[in-house]
């Protein structure tokens, strides 16, 4: 018997029990080029509102694009892609089927249970468990990013999706502008941290309310959070977007803002982290081919 044996046999088969499904799940995912997580330690920033516009301003620049949300107990991203009432299928050999919203690939539990008002009351391994199914059991196929919105917190839903990922592209923290998000927020940065797992950067949502008149800025929250995170840890600004009431409505109305206005001062914010996203992931893709043993395929 090895010394790293315990002689417990049952501890033995239920540890390949877990490397098996593991590589399962990362054989599900090889035809996605780039996954990003974004979260945040803080709730009520308008993290799935970031999530869902960037999916579409990703599909509106030509990427194919999943979104996945994983929120278990209060799923919002049906509501604003459109889907409310919608139910995913499965096909003949279990595998979960995504609806197509958009352009866009989306999953969700919202998407999963027929009664959207009935809580979802679980512990620990059930969620755990049904976000590993939805990242080894959908039919995702090829696409050039998967956006996962995550619950806030550093709880079991962040923890489960950054370690189950295979090659990630990263994180995006999502924040507010005040010094109050920012002492919430800098949890999810160590999290990611502590966990090995890359951060591509922030992103300041509601920063300042654009005049419909005079264009001017109106700085309605207290200011100065975002830019102690980013010197404090080293991360970069990818983009600041400004409060609009229709960003609000847009997501009421289950239509992606970056659809409607995307000429407004909003979507032009959303495509400067877009572009931040573009570009990092063209670096990736070229680290990557450089790393390739020569004679190596691409694909």
């Amino acid at each position: 018997m090895s010394d790293s044996c315990s002689g417990n046999c049952n501890a033995c088969s239920h540890h390949k029990e877990e490397q098996e499904a593991l590589c399962n799940l990362r054989r599900n995912l090889l035809g996605v080029k780039h996954s990003i997580v974004v979260l945040s330690g803080k709730g009520g920033v308008g993290k799935s509102t970031v999530s869902v516009n960037l999916a579409a301003a990703l599909a509106l620049a030509g990427h194919k694009v999943g979104l996945l949300d994983v929120d278990v107990h209060g799923p919002s991203i049906p509501t604003m892609m459109g889907l409310s009432g919608a139910v995913v299928q499965a096909t003949d050999d279990n595998k979960i089927l995504p609806i197509a919203a958009g352009g866009i690939k989306v999953l969700s539990v919202g998407l999963v249970i027929r009664d959207p008002d009935e809580p979802i009351i679980w512990r620990g391994p059930m969620k755990i468990g049904v976000i590993q199914q939805f990242l080894s059991q959908t039919e995702w196929g090829s696409l050039d990013y998967l956006i996962i919105d995550v619950p806030p917190g550093t709880g079991d839903e962040p923890l489960t999706i950054c370690q189950s990922l295979p090659r990630p592209m990263g994180a995006i923290v999502v924040t507010t502008p005040q010094m109050v998000a920012a002492a919430d927020v800098s949890k999810s940065v160590n999290f990611c941290k502590k966990l090995e797992f890359p951060v591509l950067g922030l992103v300041e949502n509601m920063s300042g309310l654009i005049c419909p008149h005079c264009g001017e800025t109106i700085q309605i929250f207290p200011t100065g959070g975002t830019d102690k995170l980013a010197l404090q840890y080293g991360v970069p600004i990818l983009g600041r977007i400004p409060v609009s009431p229709n960003i609000a409505a847009s997501g009421d109305a289950g239509e992606p803002f970056m659809k409607s206005f995307r000429d407004s001062p909003a979507a032009e914010a959303f495509g400067t982290v877009v572009a931040a996203i573009e570009n990092a992931a063209a670096e990736a893709e070229k680290n990557a081919a450089a790393t390739l043993p020569e004679n190596a395929p691409l694909s």
